[in-house]
């Protein structure tokens, strides 16, 4: 199996967490993925916004507690597939030579910094 065939396996929609195998088409960004039926609803969205100014529209609003600790576990396992996969590009540009200096900088922090998050060594 190769490394895109694993990636296209453990991908989930960055939104609703649906994996590949329960979507039609899942669409990849940097390090997030947004699934058919994600992307209807914001075109719906989009399609259906009031004329006043832009602002940011959330499909979630005054969430009730029960509802907010039901999406706690949904917005951590998006935060652990994008680390996985920054981890991942990361990983690729070493393998490519890029010098931990360099990714550092690219990520906004030292070369230790980015080492010691991205290594896996102790």
């Amino acid at each position: 199996m190769t490394v895109t065939d694993t990636v296209r396996v453990s991908v989930a929609c960055s939104f609703c967490l649906k994996s590949t195998t329960e979507v039609a088409t899942m669409v990849a960004g940097p390090g997030v993925f947004i699934c058919d039926s994600c992307v209807a609803v914001c075109v719906e969205i989009i399609e259906n916004k009031p004329a006043a100014p832009p602002e940011l529209v959330s499909w979630e609003r005054d969430l009730s507690d029960e509802a907010l600790l039901e999406l706690l576990p949904k917005v951590a396992a998006a935060g652990a597939q994008v680390e996985r996969q920054l981890t991942g590009y990361v990983r690729k540009a070493r393998a490519g030579g890029i010098t931990w200096n360099r990714i550092g900088a690219a990520l906004g922090m030292t070369r230790q910094s980015a080492w010691e998050r991205f290594s896996g060594e102790e």
